[in-house]
């Protein structure tokens, strides 16, 4: 597993609609490795592909609950939005490729997701709260829609309100 470098913003491949994938190979899966690898060393809690320069619809996500459980590590290949709840709910969020600012972003509170494993069945869950959110951050970095685009505002945060923001 390597760690990669993450782009950040103004980098052109943040702003292209991601391809999707066919291939379920080796490559893929040393991508997917390469990702949480990266995600995990930065740290953050969710990575898009096009957010270390590859223009293709993978996201992997790891998240927690409950800080007493371990975090659940997620891999989705193409993964779409197919069922948005009705409530939505503004919250913090901060981006790996836009370091040391975060923003005020409405979203869904749940989310079902369809895609494909890293062997490529097809997965469908549904997701609520921290974690729907963390989803559709990372969905829109497939569709080039960058949180800073959705934020009501967006500023830099203390030292305090970092420590508890979830990207």
């Amino acid at each position: 597993m390597t760690i990669r470098k993450i782009v950040t913003n103004p980098n052109p491949v943040l702003r292209k609609k991601a391809m999707k994938v066919s291939n379920f190979d080796q490559d893929l899966l040393t991508l997917i490795d390469d990702m949480v690898e990266t995600m995990r060393d930065a740290p953050g809690v969710g990575l898009a592909a096009p957010q270390i320069g590859v223009s293709q619809r993978v996201i992997v996500i790891e998240y927690a609950e409950d800080e007493n459980k371990r975090p659940k590590l997620y891999a989705v290949i193409n993964p779409e939005i197919v069922k948005p709840s009705q409530e939505k709910e503004f919250g913090i969020e901060g981006c790996l490729s836009f370091p040391g600012l975060v923003g005020e972003v409405e979203r869904h509170l749940s989310v079902t997701v369809k895609g494909q494993n890293r062997f490529g069945k097809p997965i469908k869950m549904k997701t609520s709260g921290w974690l729907a959110r963390i989803f559709q951050h990372e969905i829109d970095h497939l569709d080039g829609i960058l949180y800073p685009d959705l934020a009501t505002r967006v500023w830099q945060p203390t030292e305090e309100e970092l420590a508890e923001i979830v990207d």
